[in-house]
């Protein structure tokens, strides 16, 4: 292991930490804001992955570009789908109605 690949995995690992403890102080009712960012953010994701996979030159560089595009477009969707639901428990439900006796 060369010097810059340490130091790159000491930087990887102290963002997770520092990720871990960021997302542990967000309060349960700025979640939904937070997914919703974090889909913007994939969105930008999906158009590297699209850069990258249009710049290769080597089958196997398209092939993995492909993969990347797919996978992060499954995550942005899944994003969506679940800050729908989170949405939704914060919809007002319809009183029941009492059924009338005429």
């Amino acid at each position: 292991m060369d010097a810059s690949f340490v130091l790159e995995l000491t930087i990887f690992v102290l963002a997770v930490f520092l990720g871990i403890e960021v997302i542990s102080k967000v309060p349960t009712m700025l979640h939904t804001p937070l997914m919703s960012g974090t889909n913007a953010i994939h969105g930008i994701v999906i158009v590297g992955a699209i850069l990258i996979a249009g710049a290769a030159d080597d089958t196997f560089s398209k092939v993995v570009g492909f993969v990347a595009v797919v996978l992060a477009a499954a995550n942005v969707v899944g994003g969506f789908v679940v800050t729908d639901r989170m949405l939704q428990m914060f919809r007002r439900r319809e009183p029941r109605r009492e059924p009338n006796d005429d």
